[in-house]
């Protein structure tokens, strides 16, 4: 083995040592090398291929110039074009005479927090205000002793535990959707069965049905010819917590004795696709691009009448990019809501 051989290897090994991704790259931008953290960012089959096809920035064909020309403190901010944003720092430098070390940091995790610390702050500051200054006004009037009638008492105190429960469920809300955001970037490694988690989901929420005459029908035919349980790569909890969402508006936006399907079956290669429909007054077109928007509500008066923090369809859109997956909604007036989610099914399953 030659002496440059030799060091490439050494170079390859220390980066399998490496929680950053580190590739190595010839002169005229050929990848001879790439550690497994850099695979696992850009993709299998990285040997052999073009630095300029994998890292897409206009600047990276001048600073790997740079970098063959013995230049050093060599970076570039990359943020590729996908569904989950993704930042990374890159940094460039020639190993003697021989390859281009690119060092690829990920700055997503960062990124994401800082993110989530403004919008949560913004968010609680905004969103607590009003249920805030109704319970001082509430408890300031009943501190005074101007309230002596018991009956309007009790009224009273029933609007502040309302308005105590709903702030409650919008910190709850709020926490799931920043510890949703901050780990978007990272693909769940672990398998979900999905027919039993549609049937637990189903069977946790008959009762919320059961209350307006309502019932739930999964439908599993057309999914593998019901033989094969489908695969996707996935968090139990969060996945869960996309159809109990799901399942809940069309509870509370369906109408009385009416029935909701939740219909799962095979939708292009490798995929499975599972659609939430439900009979109610529908949504206008105009609003359906807004609907996974945080507090974006279509009727205001009505969600907060049935008690909604509108932050669920946030959550559900951020779980389902994490996993990849795509979220399609139509509505017909008067009619049908359907909420279309597709994910990857596990290779093989």
């Amino acid at each position: 083995m030659s002496k440059g051989k030799g060091a490439q290897v050494q170079i390859k090994q220390i980066g399998e040592m490496l929680d950053d991704g580190l590739i190595l790259v010839q002169p005229d931008g050929t990848i001879i090398a790439a550690n497994t953290p850099a695979v696992r960012h850009f993709g299998e089959d990285l040997v052999g291929n073009s630095i300029f096809d994998v890292i897409k920035h206009p600047d990276i064909k001048d600073l790997l110039a740079e970098a063959v020309a013995g230049k050093t403190n060599l970076e570039l901010k990359y943020e590729p074009s996908e569904i989950v944003q993704r930042e990374f720092r890159l940094r460039l430098k020639r190993l003697a005479d021989g390859p281009v070390a690119l060092l690829i940091l990920d700055m997503t995790l960062q990124r994401n927090l800082e993110k989530v610390r403004r919008d949560f702050v913004a968010n609680v500051s905004h969103e607590l205000r009003s249920p805030l200054t109704s319970l001082a006004g509430f408890v300031e009037t009943i501190l005074s002793g101007e309230v002596s009638d018991s009956e309007m008492l009790t009224r009273f105190l029933k609007i502040m535990d309302e308005e105590a429960k709903r702030m409650s469920r919008l910190v709850d809300d709020l926490l799931s959707l920043s510890r949703v955001e901050v780990e978007e970037h990272i693909v769940p490694d672990k398998t979900v069965q999905l027919f039993e988690l549609l049937h637990s989901v189903k069977d946790s929420l008959a009762v919320q049905a059961n209350q307006k005459n309502m019932k739930i029908i999964v439908r599993q035919d057309g999914c593998l010819n019901g033989l094969t349980p489908p695969l996707i790569f996935g968090n139990h909890d969060e996945i869960t917590e996309v159809f109990v969402n799901l399942l809940e508006n069309a509870v509370k936006y369906g109408f009385d004795n009416s029935e909701i399907i939740l219909a799962i079956y095979n939708y292009g290669q490798g995929t499975v696709k599972i659609d939430v429909i439900n009979e109610g007054e529908g949504v206008e077109e105009k609003h359906l691009p807004r609907l996974t928007e945080r507090f974006y509500r279509v009727d205001k008066a009505r969600s907060r009448k049935i008690g909604g923090t509108g932050l669920g369809l946030a959550i559900v859109k951020h779980i389902i990019n994490r996993h990849r997956g795509q979220l399609t909604i139509t509505s017909t007036l008067g009619k049908t809501t359907k909420f279309s989610v597709d994910f990857p099914l596990v290779p093989g399953s």
